[in-house]
């Protein structure tokens, strides 16, 4: 049973690193604006500023939740960090949960070809990334584009993969248990499936 967890928690944070990571243009980008020096306060004992470091890095590189960030720092097959040191990390990071539910979730429009309904489900799942409620529908407001495209994207993927008909695709398009489209944008990705 734990070796089956391992490899399932194992395969959600490497979906969740893929779905809301920053390509590494982006990274170098941001590495060489910040070329300033900052000295670490040493009144801090050091693990709790390596916390700190880890906290950095999952929240700018991997868009984490404060909730996920304090999941990965404390988790047995994560950083193996305690308490107090994850604590004092989330306590002291400095990022915009806002922003970072907003690069989520348009990577996750962008590379799983999400319904916005979805995108939000996912944002806020207990089993996903954790978001607030407001940080998720923040970025729901905020993410550029329609989904038309999205909806066509993942109609082609039914279509190619499972070859599925149709009728069938638009059902799962827009089933409560499936993509959760609207109705126009399943019957936009089935009028252009062919094109």
């Amino acid at each position: 049973m734990k070796k089956g967890l391992k490899v399932f928690l194992g395969a959600a944070i490497v979906l969740s690193a893929v779905a809301c990571s920053t390509s590494n243009d982006e990274v170098k980008k941001e590495t060489k604006e910040k070329v300033v020096e900052t000295k670490e306060d040493t009144s801090v004992p050091k693990e709790y500023r390596n916390a700190l470091h880890k906290a950095e890095n999952y929240s700018k590189m991997m868009h984490m939740s404060k909730q996920r960030i304090y999941d990965q720092l404390t988790s047995e097959y994560g950083e193996k960090f305690d308490a107090e040191a994850a604590q004092y990390a989330i306590d002291n990071l400095n990022a915009d949960y806002n922003e970072n539910a907003l690069k989520c979730g348009e990577n996750y429009k962008k590379t799983m070809h999400m319904s916005k309904a979805r995108i939000y489900d996912q944002l806020t799942s207990e089993s996903g990334e954790k978001f607030t409620a407001e940080q998720a529908q923040y970025a729901i407001d905020n993410i550029k584009g329609d989904y038309l495209e999205a909806a066509l994207k993942s109609a082609k993927n039914y279509q190619e993969t499972m070859n599925m008909s149709k009728d069938a695709i638009y059902d799962q398009l827009t089933s409560e248990y499936g993509e959760k489209f609207t109705a126009e944008e399943a019957q936009y990705a089935i009028d252009n499936l062919d094109n």
